[in-house]
């Protein structure tokens, strides 16, 4: 197994492994990497469906999309843009946060993707939680924000009112790692709890433009 990093921030490509034929030494290797990496990308992959969920189930049971859950495969979503004007992915999201409990991680496999652009960006929150300035850490430290999935709803042509909703704190603590990371993000954050709407918007907006900031990010080039 050969490990490259992505870049400074996050990220690594992993060489030289099935994903399909983990032993458990392997699994447990791959599990170090991604708390210390927090992206982990697969090269020359070959996966089925049930495989692509064997795979993902490694790290606990699959929790199904509320709007997009593929008939045969309700643990896997597929993700398309091929003539729509519209795409719910060109925007900077954390994968389902409206969910009480959300996802550890989520898994992405690319059966197409165009020759130039396509790239999927990463954007380090551990490390853009610790550039906060002190007296903004000690603001946020108690607060929690609401999260809807009321816009993601219309696009599915759902009814908005009955979208699931959850509520977490802005700095939120990594169940194992213990890291602090920031917790926000444009498409689903709504406001603070207590606050209004219109009195939560300056500081999301702070919050949104900083925790996407280059000097956070990774990227990672689709090849098929």
């Amino acid at each position: 197994m050969q490990v490259i990093p992505m870049s400074a921030p996050l990220g690594a490509n992993i060489l030289g492994v099935d994903v399909t034929r983990l032993g458990d030494n392997q699994w447990q290797e791959i599990n170090r990497l991604f708390l210390q990496h927090r992206v982990l990308a697969f090269p020359g992959q070959t996966l089925t469906p049930e495989q692509h969920m064997t795979f993902g189930a490694r790290w606990g049971q699959l929790v199904r999309h509320p709007y997009a859950g593929m008939k045969d495969y309700p643990g896997l979503i597929e993700l398309k843009n091929t003539g729509k004007k519209r795409d719910v992915n060109q925007h900077w999201h954390s994968d389902m946060t409206f969910n009480p409990a959300p996802p550890k991680l989520t898994m992405l496999y690319a059966l197409e993707a165009p020759e130039i652009g396509g790239d999927t960006a990463f954007s380090n929150q551990v490390i853009a939680c610790k550039e906060l300035s002190e007296g903004l850490k000690r603001t946020l430290a108690d607060m929690t924000a609401e999260h809807t999935a009321a816009g993601l709803a219309a696009l599915y042509n759902a009814d908005a009112s009955e979208s699931p909703r959850a509520t977490h704190p802005v700095i939120r603590t990594h169940d194992e790692t213990r890291e602090k990371a920031l917790y926000v993000c444009r498409a689903f954050t709504q406001k603070f709890t207590g606050w209004s709407r219109s009195e939560s918007q300056g500081l999301l907006e702070t919050l949104f433009n900083h925790s996407t900031r280059p000097e956070y990010q990774a990227r990672h080039r689709w090849q098929v």
